[in-house]
């Protein structure tokens, strides 16, 4: 079953008319304007300025269940605080499924949410969605992941740029092995798009070493779950432990596995991980994980839904439709564990101003 058509999703569009007027009466905010404007300072973005956001009822739907996504609850919820924005919510599906994604989209669209930050499930027909979406009249956002290929049919991507965090990554770990040795890729769902990317960026960096660096081997999808990626890494380390001076993991789970396998085993092998799990990050003080390559899902979701609300509300346009804009990967080791929030704010801060100034135009 594809998604609801143009004709289908008709009846759809009328409900959440009905439902997004509705809230606009009943949602208000301390403070508030009776037309729901937020006040200035939260308005404000550069040239673009949400001036009621009050119909706007954004969703945020991830491609499943996954400690990265858990970030945009919290940060969509306070957007819609700042923002004063009738809705926002976060709904996933149990499975990673396109077709159960789609189902979702379709119901979230008749509950009456008219703007979608979505991860879609299949890089090759998210598209297909996009484009359904987008013919209903609701604002699209690619969130985390772009579409495979040069075309995104949603109006923004806005995501890690997966292949250079991927190379920092590596960077980080032969630095940390003195510039030569042996080390290892664990990663995710070789099928993603993501993951090739990934692969393309370990790749680059351990050529640019000039044959001082042999990539031993790369894992794929072990990032299903922490049991799966246990397993594999118990597994290469007990087959190939001895050979392995660095490991550059570029999923989640694989990460949290590494970390707790040099930990048990002794391994001097050098860790670089993904992300900030609380492991990872005990990992990185206590000496057994080298560095960590934080992402930015907070910002994904505040600018994302911001963004998505001067869209819905026809404020504003999108310069280049399409458009995939990075955001933010950055190094965390030893000597900036205790403050590395600070950069991602910072670079979330920078972004809304990107956006504002040279993605989007608003009249």
């Amino acid at each position: 079953m594809r998604f609801p058509t143009r004709s289908v999703l008709s009846g759809v569009v009328a409900v959440m008319v009905l439902a997004a007027g509705t809230a606009g009466c009943t949602i208000k905010n301390s403070g508030a304007s009776s037309g729901g404007q937020a006040p200035a300072a939260a308005r404000s973005g550069g040239g673009a300025q949400l001036v009621d956001g009050s119909k706007t009822r954004v969703a945020l739907v991830p491609g499943g269940a996954h400690p990265y996504f858990q970030p945009w609850k919290a940060a969509g919820a306070t957007a819609r605080k700042t923002y004063r924005l009738g809705a926002v919510t976060y709904d996933e599906t149990a499975e990673w499924d396109q077709q159960k994604q789609n189902n979702l989209l379709s119901t979230l669209a008749a509950r009456g949410y008219n703007a979608f930050g979505v991860f879609g499930v299949s890089p090759t027909d998210i598209n297909t969605t996009f484009q359904d979406l987008k013919s209903s009249g609701f604002a699209v956002a690619s969130l985390g992941s772009c579409p495979a290929g040069s075309r995104d049919e949603a109006d923004f991507c806005l995501s890690t740029d997966v292949e250079l965090a991927a190379y920092k990554a590596t960077k980080t770990a032969i630095d940390a092995m003195g510039g030569h040795g042996t080390l290892v890729h664990l990663t995710g769902n070789n099928v993603d798009a993501n993951t090739q990317l990934r692969i393309k960026g370990v790749k680059r960096a351990v050529k640019e070493s000039g044959d001082k660096v042999k990539l031993l081997q790369t894992i794929t999808d072990i990032d299903t779950d922490l049991g799966t990626a246990q397993k594999a890494v118990s597994d290469l380390m007990a087959a190939k432990g001895n050979q392995v001076q660095g490991i550059v993991a570029t999923a989640y789970n694989p990460a949290v596995a590494a970390a707790d396998a040099v930990r048990s085993s002794g391994s001097h092998a050098k860790v670089i991980a993904i992300d900030d799990d609380a492991k990872i990050l005990s990992g990185i003080r206590q000496g057994t994980v080298t560095a960590t390559v934080v992402q930015n899902p907070v910002g994904q979701a505040e600018i994302g839904t911001w963004a998505l609300a001067l869209l819905q509300t026809k404020q504003c346009t999108v310069r280049t439709p399409g458009v995939a804009v990075d955001s933010g990967s950055f190094v965390v080791d030893k000597a900036n564990v205790s403050g590395y929030d600070k950069a991602r704010q910072a670079k979330t801060a920078q972004l809304k101003k990107q956006f504002a100034d040279e993605i989007l135009s608003c009249g």
